[in-house]
């Protein structure tokens, strides 16, 4: 656990975002701010409602709407999330989020992906020399970005200095909680898997869906 707390959050926001990736760790931070006052800000490239589907024949979605955009995201962004999605195949659509993270990355804490966020992240040189993951059925494409990275296969998660990233979409949930224990404390972390009625995977290892790695 540590002396320092961070209390302010971002998520990265782009059409075509997987909506547990970003719902899931949020739900869990609101949660522990029931108890401990955190802040959540929603970041696009505008302020329009942004749709977890790129088009509609992917199927139904959510929309979400940012409460700032990338201009004008809080000075005081402590950790980042980012997640993945059918999204971050579309160059042209994950841009400005791409531009962001970049820029702001040297002012965070910590920066945290979940599923092929981790592959937005490598399309900016970030992770370069450093160990992630990422979803595994769509290892070999997310690898693909980010070819000075040391992708590890088989991981729940992986942390690299002040980078967490995990696998695929419900991955993001252990590694939040990970996250939360690492940074709040185990007691803060199991309190709200408990109240989420949530079974935890605690050991970052433990990878079952490794075998299943695809395009």
């Amino acid at each position: 656990m540590h002396l320092w707390y961070p209390s302010d959050y971002g998520v990265v926001l782009f059409p075509g975002f997987q909506s547990l990736d970003v719902f899931g760790p949020c739900d869990l931070l609101a949660t522990h701010s029931r108890f401990n006052t955190l802040s959540i800000a929603m970041l696009s490239s505008t302020l329009d409602p942004v749709p977890s589907n790129l088009l509609p024949a992917d199927g139904c979605g959510q929309l979400v709407v940012p409460t700032h955009t990338f201009d004008n995201a809080p000075d005081d962004i402590e950790v980042l999330i980012v997640p993945g999605g059918p999204g971050t195949r579309d160059d042209d659509a994950i841009a400005p989020a791409m531009a962001y993270v970049k820029e702001v990355f040297p002012k965070l804490r910590y920066l945290l992906t979940v599923c092929t966020g981790s592959a937005l992240v490598a399309k900016t040189g970030l992770l370069d020399g450093k160990r992630a993951t990422t979803n595994k059925k769509s290892f070999k494409w997310a690898t693909c970005q980010g070819l000075e990275v040391n992708w590890v296969l088989e991981a729940r998660w992986v942390t690299d200095g002040n980078i967490w990233t995990s696998s695929g979409i419900a991955a993001g949930i252990d590694m939040t909680l990970a996250f939360m224990a690492a940074i709040y404390g185990e007691d803060a972390a199991q309190s709200v898997a408990d109240q989420s009625e949530y079974r935890r995977h605690t050991d970052a290892g433990d990878d079952p869906f490794a075998q299943f790695a695809g395009a």
